[in-house]
């Protein structure tokens, strides 16, 4: 600014009338112009209703687990319960400083009920729970992903609910160490993030996958219980048949459960459930008179299902044990490879 009564050059004209435009911009801005801001506060709101918790659907009576399995879930359960006894009076703390938080897996093939477990497990604990699909806050809010991990533990942290991360190898994955992208680098300042948040974090996490190998190292000592899920036995999948077909399908006094346990051996509880829902399904579609099931109906239904396993999505990986390729390479002629022919 030039001093008082000094003459003002050129230079300070300019500046001087650039110092008057912005003052008529100031006061000429309309009110309509503020939407901006209120657009952001709107997103802010829409991002805090993505982590609103809920009441669990299930509890362990809907699931049909094996009893080991049962036995480590008694065992996370214990953990829990006993927090104080097993920290503070039995000093677990000078070992697991780290141990404030539960933090657990739930691994196996689609369909044996992960989720359905974590679910029971907070309403045996009477928690609520917040879902949070990675790859769906990831497609959302691109670039903020470490913000919304750290407002989930923090919405977790006030509710007292438990924190329920599906998909999780989709934000556990391992690290990139060769980052030529953004969106490389974004991923891993996430991660950084998740473990952050996962040392502080005073509550309880659920993790449930299908691609556990894809797990950071970092992640994997960090959660304390891995629990696989696997595919029920022949016991497991009896329960699952006679439980899932009420007694009040007509025709459910007729089936052969033997032979159903026996067509759908390597099925998950949700290959079962598909079976059974299009099954009764087609019962329905009949004339009244004809609304029975029977076995061929269901018998249908899971070569159905075995076929879609079979033809619908990824191809298994074929793995060839090394003494195999041994004897293919050991009956290779070896005048093949001689450069004079």
């Amino acid at each position: 600014m030039p001093l008082p009564g000094k003459p003002l050059d050129k230079k300070d004209s300019i500046l001087a009338l650039r110092g008057k435009i912005m003052q008529n911009e100031q006061r000429q801005t309309p009110p309509s112009a503020a939407p901006v801001l209120e657009s952001e506060k709107n997103e802010d709101r829409e991002k805090s209703v993505l982590f609103v918790s809920r009441k669990p659907m299930y509890t362990f009576d809907h699931v049909v687990l094996s009893e080991s399995v049962r036995s480590q879930f008694q065992t996370l359960k214990s953990r829990i319960a006993n927090h104080r006894l097993l920290y503070d009076d039995w000093e677990l703390d000078k070992i697991d400083p780290q141990g404030r938080h539960v933090a657990f897996n739930l691994y196996g093939v689609p369909g044996t009920g992960k989720t359905m477990c974590v679910e029971a497990l907070a309403h045996e604990l009477g928690k609520e729970i917040i879902d949070i699909n990675y790859a769906e806050i990831e497609s959302k809010y691109v670039g903020d992903t470490g913000k919304n991990i750290t407002a989930a533990f923090r919405s977790a942290h006030t509710s007292g609910s438990v924190l329920f991360f599906d998909e999780a190898d989709s934000i556990l994955g391992r690290r990139m160490t060769n980052v030529t992208q953004a969106a490389d680098h974004g991923v891993n300042v996430a991660r950084a993030v998740m473990l952050k948040q996962l040392d502080a974090f005073e509550g309880i996490v659920a993790f449930a996958t299908n691609l556990s190998k894809n797990f950071d190292s970092a992640f994997v000592r960090r959660i304390t219980q891995h629990i696989e899920i696997p595919l029920p036995n022949e016991e497991g999948r009896r329960v699952l048949w006679e439980k899932m077909i009420s007694s009040k399908v007509p025709g459910r006094e007729t089936l052969q459960w033997d032979r159903l346990v026996f067509e759908s051996e390597g099925f998950a509880g949700g290959d079962i459930k598909n079976a059974i829902v299009n099954a009764l399904a087609y019962v329905a579609s009949l004339e009244s008179e004809h609304r029975q099931v029977s076995d061929g109906v269901f018998l249908q239904e899971i070569a159905n299902v075995h076929k879609a396993k079979q033809n619908v999505g990824s191809a298994p990986i074929i793995r060839v044990k090394e003494e195999i390729i041994d004897q293919l390479q050991s009956n290779v002629n070896p005048e093949l490879f001689n450069d004079s022919n």
